[in-house]
Order: structure tokens, then sequence, then C-alpha cells
């Protein structure tokens, strides 16, 4: 696949791991674990449909960024490769969504 910005970000994440959480937010993240990774992002996800409310279109790209940006840190942390998803989301072109959700296990 074609190297694109959300690559170049993901690299860019990954190398932070081990960082100094003194000069670098996304190793401030990781030093503070998993859980507290998933609650920025739910911050981030809560941000986004506030202005998705408010019909603001620069607030909403401004929260959709902070919100894919704090998503490839938890993916990263959980060493899911952004390539995973992009494949789950390549597996489920063409399916509808709600027969793609009756054939989960989980």
């Amino acid at each position: 696949m074609a190297d694109d910005f959300l690559d170049t970000l993901e690299n860019v994440i990954r190398s932070r791991k081990g960082g100094d959480p003194d000069t670098s937010y996304v190793a401030k993240l990781f030093t503070k674990g998993r859980a507290k990774i998933a609650q920025k992002l739910g911050e981030e996800a809560t941000e986004t449909v506030i202005a998705a409310i408010r019909d603001n279109r620069a607030e909403i790209t401004s929260e959709a960024a902070d919100l894919i940006f704090h998503l490839l840190v938890l993916l990263a942390d959980a060493d899911v490769p952004l390539d995973e998803v992009r494949a789950e989301l390549r597996r489920r072109e063409g399916v509808s969504g709600i027969d793609e959700k009756a054939g989960r296990t989980n």
C-alpha cells in the first residue's frame, strides 16, 4: 500500500514508545498505560460527538484529528498495526453492516 500521512504518523507514534515522557506527549501517554490511553480516546470521541451536535465544521475537523491521533496511540500500545485495521475494513467491504454485525462471534 502506498505510504500516506497516517502511515507516517503511525511510525512516529510507535517510535515514541520508551521515549522521554518529559519531552514527548505520546511517550507520556505510553508510560501512563493503556487505561489512560483508552480514557483519552473516549474523551476525544465525546468531544467529536459534541462538535457534531453543534454542527461546527472546523471543530468537527479538529476533534476528529484528535480522535484519530489517539486511536493510533491506542493501536500502537496494543501492537495492532493500522494495516490490520485497513484489512478488516476491506474484509467488510460490500457486506451489509447489519449482516456483518450479525456474523460476529463476540
